[in-house]
């Protein structure tokens, strides 16, 4: 069994940087796949950035992409989100994702609570 918790997030002006953590407890997290996403006010959930189980491949969505890092330390079964040159449209609820196999289609076994990140113009 699989259990995020998401540390992080917060009001910053744009052009901020923030660093979201997700904590993961379980034996199985060395072999999931992990990822980010965000949902805004009346918008769909929506990918934001994905690594698979080994840490060697990711994927960042093309409105984080150069801006967004995705990373992962199996050591002490985190994964985490750096956010640099923050934009207001990158206001949003954020949620941690883990699936055994991957998280790319939007769908994933366990999410994490979420964590609010609002940006100020």
């Amino acid at each position: 069994q699989v259990q995020l918790v998401q540390s992080g997030g917060g009001l910053v002006q744009a052009g901020d940087s923030l660093r979201l953590s997700c904590a993961a407890s379980g034996r199985t997290f060395h072999s999931y796949a992990m990822g980010w996403f965000r949902q805004a006010p009346g918008k769909g959930r929506e990918l934001v950035a994905a690594i698979n189980w080994s840490g060697d491949n990711t994927v960042v969505a093309d409105s984080a992409k150069g801006r967004f890092t995705i990373s992962r330390g199996d050591a002490d079964n985190t994964v985490v989100l750096q956010m640099n040159s923050l934009k207001p449209e990158d206001t949003a609820v954020y949620y941690c994702a883990a699936d055994p196999g991957t998280v790319l289609l939007g769908r994933a076994r366990h999410w994490g609570q979420g964590t609010q990140v609002t940006v100020a113009s």
